[in-house]
């Protein structure tokens, strides 16, 4: 065999000899820093929360970014110094700096956004006359667009007046990270995380379910609801879930009584209720999603039709006119968007706005069905309801 061949054929002993030379030595191979993308993570929510603080007018607003600043860039910090990414301690930095700090400081001096407070007053109405709503409401104060069961948020008020219990966001945050908490916990795994990211950082990774729930919560988009007083946090929290319960099957009993709350609170639940029972359809069958709609159904109806049925002019004006803008004063929600456009400048516009609404839910529920049929995984159907109720 010629020289060459021979040559061609020999290990590439020359680099190794180079590195063992080095190792040798004492000097370590160069390596690249790379910044980790938890670092980058707690930086950005630091700087949106720092931008917040100084361009915002609202007081509770500017309270949580000149805390949530300082609490992102501890955690940012920590997780710099962390030897794995992600880690427990950074997460608890940035809650206790975006939700704990600026919670406590709010509460105590009494600052809240005015929905807070409209809670608060409906569950001393609803104790005193037993109906959450204002017979005669004269100002914007007075009305309260939401079903009676968020009412049930504004009973510590009374039972706990003087204290910080008394405050309707201790009882919101309460319901929203118990229901993730148990709506991420699955069974036979310690975490809905660790499914995630098993094959990518290998299999001595792993984090419980209490790691996503801390990691969700300090998120700015959550973190500040939670601390200024987020009335769709625990309508999201049940829908959620009521999302995970329809996913794994069972009797649909705790499904539809997760679901049935959420519909009590709020009307944006609503449209979660044949996304939930199609889901438990196909994972359980067709008789039980019938038993989890009934279920929902007796849930919602026992919060909603006593107190309809107390005061029907009073939920009327309160729940269905004012949020379509034809109660008796102006709504602060509107905005120029297709609906309030067509509302304000077209003859029957209220109508043709509603009938768009229904025409978009209609159309995306058609696509769904022929086109992409049957929801059969909870992280797809909470999809498709975030997404069909953004169109819609």
């Amino acid at each position: 065999m010629p020289p060459e061949t021979l040559s061609a054929l020999a290990p590439p002993v020359r680099h190794k000899a180079l590195h063992r030379g080095r190792a040798s030595s004492g000097q370590a191979p160069r390596t690249r820093a790379r910044v980790r993308t938890d670092v980058l993570f707690w930086l950005g929510c630091a700087g949106f929360a720092l931008v917040l603080a100084l361009v915002t007018a609202l007081t509770p607003h500017r309270v949580w970014g000149a805390c949530a600043a300082v609490g992102y860039a501890v955690a940012a910090e920590l997780a710099r110094r962390s030897p794995g990414p992600w880690g427990r301690r950074s997460a608890m930095a940035a809650l206790l700096g975006s939700v704990v700090v600026p919670l406590t400081l709010m509460v105590a001096v009494g600052s809240a956004q005015s929905e807070v407070h409209v809670v608060e007053h409906s569950g001393v109405l609803l104790l005193d006359a037993g109906s959450p709503y204002v017979p005669h409401p004269a100002d914007v104060d007075d009305y309260d667009p939401y079903l009676p069961g968020m009412a049930l948020f504004g009973i510590p008020h009374v039972l706990f007046g003087g204290t910080p219990l008394a405050d309707a966001r201790v009882w919101f945050c309460a319901a929203f990270l118990a229901c993730l908490l148990v709506a991420a916990r699955r069974p036979g795994r310690n975490s809905l995380r660790r499914s995630w990211t098993q094959g990518r950082r290998g299999a001595g990774y792993e984090a419980s379910a209490v790691d996503a729930v801390l990691l969700l919560a300090a998120f700015p988009a959550v973190a500040l609801p939670l601390a200024v007083g987020g009335i769709d946090l625990p309508v999201i929290g049940l829908m959620c879930l009521g999302l995970a319960l329809a996913g794994r099957g069972g009797s649909g009993t705790a499904a539809g009584l997760a679901m049935g709350a959420a519909a009590a609170l709020k009307w944006t639940a609503w449209p979660l209720l044949p996304v939930g029972l199609v889901l438990l359809a196909v994972t359980a069958g067709l008789w039980v999603a019938v038993r989890a709609g009934v279920v929902a159904v007796l849930v919602a109806a026992s919060a909603v039709v006593p107190v309809a049925l107390a005061d029907p002019r009073a939920f009327v004006e309160h729940v269905v006119l004012f949020p379509l803008g034809e109660g008796g004063v102006r709504s602060p929600a509107a905005s120029p968007l297709p609906g309030h456009l067509l509302a304000t400048y077209v003859p029957g516009g209220s109508v043709l706005a509603m009938a768009a609404l229904a025409a978009a839910a209609s159309a995306w529920r058609c696509h769904w069905r022929y086109a992409r049929p049957g929801p059969s995984s909870r992280p797809r159907t909470g999809w498709r309801s975030g997404w069909g109720r953004r169109c819609a």
